[in-house]
């Protein structure tokens, strides 16, 4: 007679009868009552079919009984997270009878399982057991019922057959049946679950399978791999660490960052990660990234009972024994794909041509091979608006190329994803095609292409650096005339990157390869925008060409564009402007006759750029017409050109050239509006620049404008939350210099000014000093914000001494945006400090400034205190408060003084300003300096 199923309790009351105790003996060995005993030894005997308890406890003394039911297999590790999954699997486990956990080998699926065996056994939610049953040796699937009686220690009975014995032994039973590796007899597992759960309504089975049991009443949970979210705290993280540290070198804990990116590269998969910590002591952090390159070959362990896990490429050969040579075919060849893909995709590039194997061409058949492999946990589905897609984790991609190399299909299957790969617009799946295609000369045409393609991908991902370098790549795989359209799409990337050097460099080598290809009006082209980059872009240069090889580039220019073609002409005409401005200083003959010259120019590039029907060029002729009329002092004209360079843009597509354009279109067109007193237009494209995507990571160029504007406004609150981004990316990029960040970091001292820091206004002088032209600081944007500090504090006399020069003397540094101001706060201090050629200043001024509506304010404000006129003076409060400045118009309500004073005190706090300077009422009689210092007495000074 077999030995039949029995529970726990009854297990320890047959032991106690083979050794002939009393069942009042067993009721005390066991601290039951001797009614439970009698109870237990009558269902003995009707389960073993013994007539009396002497034959019982005969059977008992020679029958090994173990003493409860069979425990599930010790883990010898811990477990390790996945607390959502657990709670998942259990509740499916509560609500069905069968569940299957489905997962790719080596994701944790047995690990799992046990985890929640082991709770539900401890809760005693099954009276009779959790029993766990091993699949892996079963290799006939008409055995498992044999296997599973075997691990139930259920025995065939004669007459019987063991599957019957089996249902019967469990048919009135409450017990959880914990199936492990179903995936290779599934055609077994199938029709005994339905009879098992059919005949034992108290049993539930839980079962794991890299591919579903394809059942009617099966429930699927599927186990993903490791949560990777969270980074140094996800689940993945804490299952290295903790095994590493078992094997005795866990990391160090400041090193989480690069168990992270380790574990991202490993797909979060439990047993790669295991394996991956097991060799740690001996390869290390930096030796397990370099080895990962190579993942099926380093994820190796040492000799284990499950030989399916010794390694990551067992688990994987495991399953890809389990697959028809059809979907083995379709698994090699999808495995070029790096990204989700579509079944069309598959079909595309996966479509067979080699005779031994069946056509998989058609779309309907690939659908169906991807799907049996998403099946066996081979590919992960993801649906969505968009449609089906399937992807491969990294190490089943890996083993894929390797068979796919095996088979001798890589080059016929990857030259397909090459031609495939343009078309998808993802960057991921285009580099992978282009490492492969590059040293392929039959590909070449190919490649370009995909270079081309790659390098437009990546610049608008913002991932400048590569875009720049993947169409240097297209140049170089291209023709010579391809090679020159490439070359400057690579030169307005490094323009978009600040980088002078590389604009010039890349413009000169398009030069050469146009010669080369006989073209030499595109030879002329590349050369005269060359020679323009050394001028326009002189501040993003490290080290300038010298003045004699920018001309010789324009001579060269002019000899090979020749006459005749729109677009020659207008690059030559620009680059002319460009040179006859002279960016390197040495400005021929006086500065009026210099201007007038470089307006004739760019006017005439304007135009040129214009008939030839290119928006680009026209803006860039803009610019330096802008410049020119700012030079000739006419910065309303220079605003002009930069407003309409804007309008011109704006229609055009962000590719590399436009967006160049564009990025400093919104930077001059900002500056310029500053200049005329356009607060408005100032901050719209200011804030335009400052969230322009491809400055994210250069704050202290996007926000540098945006700084300055509403400095000058008196936005103490805006400035100081933008200083910060502005001075972490100024520091992350080695402290660059620029004559757009001497004027951004001063505005945020002046600020500090403003608020009476003066330790942190003096910390950002010190930052202007390092981030701006020394010069420019001195009689520029230096002079401005110093001096409104200065009159802020109450001290007339070092503002004036700030302003000292004529402005004519430092026109270089004052022409553009700080002219206008500079001249208004010039006649203002100097009616605040009772000089005599204050009228001659403010007369100067006005005719200076006509047009300009903050600084006529200032300029009118000024006339009010030098004839005492209160009211007039008060006009400028409204005048400032409809220019958009508010800092300007309470600090005129503070200077009437009287009931108004306190008004303007009210304003300046709002605004995040300390009121510095004690507004006392104006007197009606004309001001006098006696007077003026009076209305100022009392006042800290705070000198430049």
């Amino acid at each position: 007679m077999s030995t039949p199923l029995i529970s726990a309790r009854e297990a320890e009351v047959l032991a106690l009868l083979g050794e002939h105790l009393s069942n009042a003996e067993i009721a005390e060995r066991l601290f039951i009552s001797v009614r439970t005993v009698e109870s237990h030894v009558s269902s003995l005997l009707r389960k073993w079919e013994l007539p009396d308890r002497r034959a019982l406890s005969r059977r008992a003394a020679r029958t090994t009984v173990p003493g409860r039911a069979p425990a599930l297999p010790a883990p010898l590790t811990s477990f390790v997270g996945r607390a959502r999954e657990r709670a998942e699997l259990a509740a499916a486990v509560r609500a069905h009878r069968q569940v299957t956990a489905v997962g790719p080998g080596g994701v944790g699926k047995t690990r799992l399982a046990l985890a929640v065996a082991e709770a539900e056994a401890a809760g005693g939610g099954f009276a009779d057991g959790v029993w766990f049953v091993d699949l892996v040796p079963v290799t006939d699937p008409a055995r498992i019922p044999a296997a599973v009686a075997a691990a139930l220690g259920v025995g065939e009975q004669p007459g019987r057959g063991i599957e019957d014995t089996l249902l019967a032994a469990l048919a009135d039973r409450t017990a959880l049946l914990v199936l492990d590796n179903c995936e290779h007899v599934r055609d077994g597992v199938a029709p005994f679950l339905e009879r098992l759960l059919g005949a034992c309504p108290g049993v539930r089975v839980l079962a794991t399978s890299r591919a579903r049991l394809m059942v009617p009443f099966e429930s699927v949970t599927s186990v993903p791999p490791l949560s990777r979210e969270g980074g140094a705290g996800s689940d993945a993280v804490a299952l290295f660490m903790a095994r590493a540290t078992a094997a005795g070198h866990g990391p160090d804990p400041a090193l989480r960052q690069e168990v992270t990116a380790l574990c991202e590269r490993l797909d979060g998969m439990a047993l790669a990660i295991e394996l991956a910590a097991a060799r740690l002591p001996t390869l290390g952090l930096d030796g397990l990234s370099a080895g990962l390159a190579a993942p099926l070959r380093i994820l190796a362990g040492g000799p284990r009972v499950g030989e399916r896990h010794r390694s990551v490429r067992a688990v994987l050969d495991w399953s890809h024994e389990l697959l028809s040579p059809a979907d083995r075919t379709l698994l090699r060849r999808v495995s070029v794909f790096v990204l989700p893909f579509t079944a069309e995709a598959a079909a595309e590039v996966a479509a067979s041509d080699v005779a031994d194997v069946a056509n998989v061409a058609d779309v309907a058949d690939v659908a169906d091979g991807l799907a049996r492999l998403a099946e066996q946990s081979l590919l992960t589905v993801t649906h969505s608006g968009s449609g089906t897609r399937y992807q491969a984790l990294e190490t089943i991609r890996q083993y894929g190329a390797e068979h796919l190399a095996a088979a001798g299909e890589e080059e016929v299957v990857r030259a397909r994803h090459v031609r495939w790969a343009p078309a998808q617009q993802a960057a991921e799946e285009a580099r992978v095609a282009l490492d492969w295609a590059a040293g392929r000369p039959e590909l070449r045409t190919e490649a370009h292409r995909l270079a081309l393609v790659l390098g437009e991908l990546t610049f608008n991902r913002q991932l400048l650096s590569e875009s720049q370098e993947r169409y240097e790549q297209a140049a170089g795989l291209g023709g010579d005339a391809d090679a020159v359209l490439a070359l400057r799409e690579a030169a307005e990337v490094a323009g978009c990157r600040r980088s002078g050097e590389d604009m010039f460099r890349l413009y000169r080598a398009a030069a050469r390869a146009a010669l080369r290809a006989g073209d030499e009006v595109g030879a002329g082209r590349a050369l005269a925008a060359a020679a323009t980059v050394a001028y326009r872009y002189s501040s993003t240069f490290a080290r300038l060409p010298e003045a004699a090889e920018v001309t010789g580039l324009l001579m060269e220019a002019r000899r090979l564009a020749g006459a005749g073609d729109p677009g020659g002409d207008a690059a030559v005409a620009l680059a002319e402007a460009a040179v006859t401005a002279d960016a390197y200083g040495a400005v021929q003959g006086d500065a009026e006759n210099s201007a007038v010259e470089t307006v004739a120019y760019a006017e005439r590039a304007v135009a040129l750029a214009r008939a030839a029907g290119d928006p680009v060029a026209e803006s860039a002729a803009l610019d330096a017409l802008s410049g020119a009329w700012s030079w000739a002092g006419d910065p309303f004209g220079a605003a002009a050109a930069a407003r309409r360079r804007i309008e011109l843009l704006a229609p055009l597509p962000p590719s590399p050239a436009p967006t160049h354009e564009r990025l400093d279109a919104l930077a001059m067109a900002a500056g310029n509006a500053l200049g005329v007193g356009d607060l408005v237009r100032a901050r719209r494209w200011s804030a335009q620049l400052a969230a322009h995507p491809l400055l994210s990571e250069a704050g202290h160029h996007a926000t540098s404008w945006l700084l300055v504007t509403e400095a000058l406004a008196g936005r103490a609150d805006a400035v100081l939350q933008g200083a910060d981004r502005f001075r972490t990316a100024w520091e992350r990029s080695g402290r660059q210099r620029s004559f757009v960040l001497g004027p951004a970091a001063a505005a945020v001292a002046m600020v500090h000014g403003l608020r009476g820091d003066d330790a942190a206004r003096a910390a950002w002088l010190g930052i202007a000093d390092q981030a701006g032209p020394v010069l420019d600081h001195r009689h520029g944007f230096g002079a401005v914000f110093d001096a409104t500090v200065l009159l802020h504090d109450g001290d007339p006399e070092a503002a004036l001494d700030r302003l000292a020069p004529e402005p004519e003397e430092v026109w270089k540094w004052v022409c553009w945006v700080w002219l206008h101001g500079y001249v208004a706060l010039r006649a203002e201090a100097s009616v605040l400090a009772g000089r005599p050629e204050a009228p001659a200043r403010i007369a100067a001024a006005r005719r200076l400034v006509a047009g300009n509506p903050l600084a006529t304010a200032q300029v009118d404000r000024a006339e009010a205190l030098l004839t005492g006129d209160r009211d007039r003076l008060l006009a400028t409060a409204g005048a400032f408060e409809a220019a958009h400045c508010p800092y300007q118009a309470a600090r005129s309500l503070l200077l009437a003084g009287g009931g108004r004073a306190p008004e303007g005190t009210a304003a300046l706090a709002a605004l995040g300003i300390v009121p510095a300077a004690r507004g006392q009422a104006v007197p009606t009689a004309r001001v006098t300096r006696a007077a003026i210092r009076s209305s100022t007495s009392g006042v800290t000074s705070v000198r430049a």
